[in-house]
């Protein structure tokens, strides 16, 4: 059972679908990750306290929920399979948590009524949503100038290569991790 790693929510279990079409992001990895918001010079504990954050393909909503934990102002989940939906509105409940939770398509979102500075991407693996999502939310107004998107995708596979590349203009890639089966790839718009 996924829980929250740090924050005014610590320790706090997470619901979380039956069956394996919902996939978490591990908790060492949201450590991690984390770590990296809070001491990168592109970002920081005061920076975090400022974003809106998306959380498309949200799941259980952990990295959202994470991000409010440990002190962004807002966030906006995306999630469109029932159970999976079920458990993200029950998991924003349990918190408290101020947040906005739709259920639409990351590839297909609405318009936004204001953009995401943080976004978490976590599609499913091996389906080549990444470069689609942030097309997608880039044109529905999602995405503000120098956001800080992460993408999480397995380990060893390059799921983003236009990206790693440096051909897809608009886009720096920051950093990559990877821990156990899971990477993310950091990116800010440019």
């Amino acid at each position: 059972m996924p829980r929250i790693i740090a924050g005014q929510w610590r320790g706090r279990n997470l619901a979380s679908p039956a069956g394996s079409s919902t996939r978490p992001t591990s908790e060492r990895l949201r450590q991690a990750l984390f770590d990296m918001l809070w001491h990168a010079e592109w970002g920081g504990r005061e920076w975090l306290g400022t974003q809106r954050v998306l959380d498309a393909f949200a799941g259980t909503g952990a990295m959202g929920l994470e991000a409010l934990s440990r002190g962004a102002a807002s966030a906006v989940f995306f999630e469109k399979d029932r159970a999976a939906l079920a458990a993200l509105r029950a998991n924003v409940a349990s918190c408290g948590a101020d947040a906005i939770v739709m259920a639409c398509d990351a590839t297909r979102p609405p318009r936004a009524t204001a953009p995401c500075g943080l976004i978490f991407l976590d599609p499913p693996y091996a389906a080549g949503l990444i470069l689609r999502t942030l097309g997608a939310l880039h044109q529905a107004g999602w995405i503000t100038r120098a956001a800080v998107v992460v993408a999480e995708h397995p380990r060893g596979e390059d799921c983003v290569p236009a990206l790693a590349e440096g051909s897809a203009p608009g886009w720096q890639v920051l950093a990559t991790r990877a821990h156990g089966a899971g990477a993310v790839t950091v990116l800010r718009a440019g």
